[in-house]
Order: structure tokens, then C-alpha cells, then sequence
């Protein structure tokens, strides 16, 4: 088999849902920026959206405490992700009442309806990840050469 292919590793109603899923997005001719999929992945498959939606499986959290479980995002991108995330219903933002007021966050029961899909994801980008990397290797090597002989 050549490059992407299948190699038996997805079951054929998987391959079929997939496949009757796609013709039927097609046909219905959806504008690119309205079709569901691309929407809620858009949001899903940004870069610090997983990590921000780990965190906050274990439970609310306040800002400093995201901050230091993603120390590589500045405090602009995480104030952006999470606006987005309360805007999209996949977090809740709560005010208390102290001084100075007090703000944690947490998933709201659609963010918690995501876990189970994202674990699953998550499990296979580790199990897959040293057959990607040395994918990306034989690719980037291009074409073994034949030696003239």
C-alpha cells in the first residue's frame, strides 16, 4: 500500500459514516464558514483549546492557575481562548463577590460532554505519534535513490 492509505486500521462502518457524512455535507453545497464540522473543529483543533479543556477537567480553575498549566501562552492568547470558549458554551466564567473580586472558570456540561471524543483523540495521537514522526522522517527524505549500477 502506498502513502495514506488505510492499512485495515479503520473499521469499514467508521469508513462508511465518514465517507456517507462527507457526500451528504457536499450535496447540501454549505458555505464553507457555516458547515458544523469545520465551525466546532475550528474551535476544538485550536492550538491551546485542548490544552485549556484538560485543565479544566479536574475541576474550576482560576486564571493563574491555567496560566501555569500552559506557561507557554501569553496572558492575551489565554484571555482570548477562554472568551471564546465561554462564547462557544464550552466554559463558564463565574464572579465572586470578594475583594478583589475572585474569578474562576469551568467546563459547562457541553465542555464536559467533550471530554470522552477529546480522551479518545488524545489516546491516539500518543499511540500514534512515533508512527507520525517517522513518517514525517521518510518524507522529508524523499524517495530512497537508486544507485546507478
Amino acid at each position: 500500500m502506498g502513502r495514506g492509505d488505510l492499512e485495515g486500521t479503520v473499521s469499514p462502518s467508521g469508513r462508511d459514516e465518514l465517507a456517507r457524512k462527507f457526500v451528504e455535507w457536499r450535496s447540501l453545497v454549505l458555505d464553507a464558514s457555516r458547515c458544523p464540522v469545520r465551525d466546532v473543529l475550528d474551535r476544538v483543533g485550536d492550538k491551546w483549546t485542548t490544552l485549556i479543556v484538560m485543565a479544566l477537567a479536574g475541576g474550576p480553575q482560576r486564571f493563574g492557575a491555567l496560566t501555569r498549566a500552559a506557561p507557554d501562552i501569553s496572558k492575551r492568547m489565554l484571555t482570548q481562548t477562554l472568551r471564546n470558549l465561554e462564547r462557544d458554551g464550552l466554559v463558564a466564567r463565574t464572579v465572586y463577590p470578594t475583594k478583589p473580586p475572585s474569578v474562576d472558570y469551568r467546563l459547562t456540561a457541553l465542555g464536559g460532554a467533550m471530554l470522552e471524543p477529546l480522551a479518545a483523540l488524545i489516546r491516539w495521537a500518543e499511540q500514534s505519534h512515533p508512527a507520525i514522526v517517522a513518517a514525517r522522517r521518510r518524507f522529508d527524505e524523499g524517495p530512497a535513490e537508486e544507485s546507478a549500477a
